[in-house]
Parts: structure tokens; C-alpha cells; sequence
């Protein structure tokens, strides 16, 4: 049976049954407080919990119609699916991008996944937006075990921010994360990456501190070099955002921070430590990503593959427009860039 969950059900009893933080209560309460609508559905047997969906929509501008979106949770069961597609009939909803947490090594592909392409207007999307690939750290090792896996050159790095008097504290207060922010939004200028604005993390930050979300900061002689945003999460710690200062590169203090995040996740009790994102194995150096990938791989970790992103399609006509749209505006941005 599936039911639309309120805010009168129980947190704890939802949390235990979300794959990851994008799928957790508190971050469904950012996302509501952000104005966007929210639909939070679970799927119950013998009224059991088992299995929790929070999908997103949002205001295609200039049109009457949305998109949806659900991230990282488990695949979808049928009954879910089905579910889905009538609640985005009657909602003017496209479609509805899923972008589970399922490794590719652990998914039947030919009994569930097989079953419900077969059954439902669902195909690999063209425009995901998790990449497909990220690396994992067994947070289970000592210590000891986890610095001896890392490449030399990460060890050394280590050391060497360390010897320099490259200190890292946990700060995870209203006060370091205006320090990480700043370190953050100054990467971004730099690496002319464009993201969420500031108003954005502010409320994922409000929602998810003091349970969800932790601050790293390395300082140099007072002087804040590097910070982590990071959250912890049913036994998983994830590195989603991250700023570094450009000045004093050379004390590595971007090394030292990564694996204090990583002695942080242990001590918080986590299993093992995503990484949030990665190319493949065999990338390419000169890929825009090659830079972060390499340096993930520095501690040892191992590359995983998730079974990819889907859309499920509602409306197939309008999801042929959108996408002619969609890759309209691409070569735009593209353009922009060049002249």
C-alpha cells in the first residue's frame, strides 16, 4: 500500500527507512521552506514501513506544466511507479526524474529493473544530474589500514600539512558555516562553476545541523585555508561540498582536511565514506573533473557505479519539446562561454 506521509509521522521511524540524505526528513523541510512543492509518499506492507519516497516538483517557467524529481532513493517498486504516474496526470507533471541509490553490481537488472522499463514509459535519461560514478572508503579499517591504502603522494601531504602546523577543527556552528560558505562561494567564482546560490545552502544548513550536516575547517596560523560541508547518515558519510582558499596551496591543507573528514566519519560511527561524485576508473585527464577524481582516488578509495538516471515519462510529447529545450539552451551556455 502506498500512503502520503504527514508531518504527524514519526521522523525517527522515516529516517530509518531513507537510503540518503537527499531523502531525509530534514531535507525535505529545506526543500518545502525554499517554496518548492514536495510530495512524501512510503510504501507500507501490513502497515510496516518499508520503503520511503520523496519527490520534488518544479515550475517549468513560462509553461503550466512541471517536472519531478527523486533522488537517491531505492528503485522504485511498481506499485510506487504506478503510484507516481497517476499522481503526475493530475498534477500537469512531464515527467519524473529517478536517480537511485542502487549500485550497479548489486541490482537485478533482468528481474526488477527489466520488469517495470517494460511496464512503465521509462528511459535512460539524457540529462542527469548526479554523475553515474563516485568512490567509497571502507570506514570499517583502522586507521592504520587506511593511511597504508592511500597513495604515497596523499600520505606525504598529509604529513607535510601537519609538520607545517596546518590544523583542523570540527566547527559545526551557525559560525563555521559562514566560514565555509565564504571559502565555498570563493572556489566556485574561481572554478566558474555556478551552482546554488547562497539562500539554498543557508536553509539546507538550517534544516540539516545538529543531527545531518558537519563543518570541517583547516586553519593556518588563524587563517581559515579549506572547509567541508559533510553530512552523516544512517552509518554513511558523504563529502558533497567543499572550498579551499587560493592562497598557501602549498601547505596542502586540502589533503589534511579530507582525511580528518574521514577520522570524523568514523567517529560519528559511519560504515563508509561516499564521496559524492567521481568519473569512472579509466578517465580522462584532460576532463574538466579529472582534477577532484584524482584527488579522491589519492585515499585509497574504490570507484562504484550506480545504475544511472531514469525519466519516467508522462507525457511524451511534451517530454520530446522539453528536451529539444533543453539541449537548445545547452549549446546557449555554451556559446556564452565561448565569446
Amino acid at each position: 500500500m502506498i500512503k502520503i506521509i504527514g508531518n504527524d509521522f514519526s521522523i525517527e521511524k522515516y529516517n530509518e527507512k531513507a537510503f540518503h540524505p537527499l531523502q531525509s526528513w530534514q531535507w525535505g523541510e529545506a526543500r518545502k521552506k525554499m517554496g518548492i512543492e514536495m510530495l512524501r509518499i512510503g510504501e507500507f506492507n501490513n502497515n510496516q514501513l518499508e520503503s520511503v519516497f520523496q519527490v520534488t516538483f518544479h515550475e517549468i517557467p513560462y509553461t503550466a506544466y512541471k517536472l519531478g524529481y527523486l533522488p537517491r532513493s531505492v528503485f522504485p517498486s511498481s506499485k510506487v511507479l504506478n503510484y507516481l504516474e497517476e499522481y503526475a496526470k493530475k498534477n500537469k507533471v512531464i515527467f519524473i526524474k529517478l536517480e537511485p541509490y542502487e549500485k550497479k553490481e548489486n541490482f537485478k537488472f533482468q528481474t526488477r529493473f527489466a520488469r517495470r522499463v517494460s511496464n512503465f514509459k521509462l528511459i535512460k535519461s539524457p540529462h542527469p544530474l548526479f554523475p553515474s560514478w563516485t568512490q567509497i572508503i571502507d570506514l570499517m579499517k583502522p586507521e592504520e589500514e587506511l593511511l597504508k591504502q592511500m597513495k604515497s603522494k596523499t600520505r606525504y601531504n598529509i604529513r607535510l600539512a601537519q609538520k607545517k602546523g596546518v590544523t583542523v577543527k570540527e566547527e559545526s556552528t551557525d559560525e563555521g558555516f559562514k566560514k565555509f560558505i565564504e571559502l565555498y562561494f570563493d572556489t566556485c567564482r574561481r572554478q566558474k562553476y555556478f551552482g546554488h546560490n547562497r539562500e539554498y545552502h543557508k536553509t539546507v544548513w538550517e534544516n540539516l545541523k545538529n543531527d545531518i550536516g558537519h563543518i570541517l575547517i583547516a586553519y593556518y596560523e588563524g587563517k581559515p585555508l579549506a572547509a567541508y560541508e559533510l553530512f552523516n547518515f544512517n552509518h554513511r558519510f558523504y563529502y558533497p561540498y567543499g572550498g579551499t582558499a587560493l592562497k598557501q596551496r602549498n601547505l596542502m591543507a586540502a589533503n589534511l582536511i579530507m582525511w580528518e573528514a574521514i577520522r570524523l566519519g568514523k567517529k560519528l560511527g559511519a560504515k563508509e565514506f561516499d564521496m559524492w561524485g567521481s568519473l569512472s576508473p579509466n578517465y580522462d585527464e584532460n576532463h574538466p573533473w579529472a582534477g577532484f577524481t584524482r584527488f579522491k582516488e589519492g585515499y585509497g578509495s574504490k570507484f562504484a557505479e550506480f545504475i544511472g538516471s531514469y525519466d519516467l515519462i508522462i507525457k511524451p510529447i511534451h517530454y520530446s519539446i522539453y528536451s529539444q529545450a533543453y539541449k537548445l539552451r545547452e549549446i546557449l551556455l555554451k556559446l556564452k562561454e565561448i565569446y
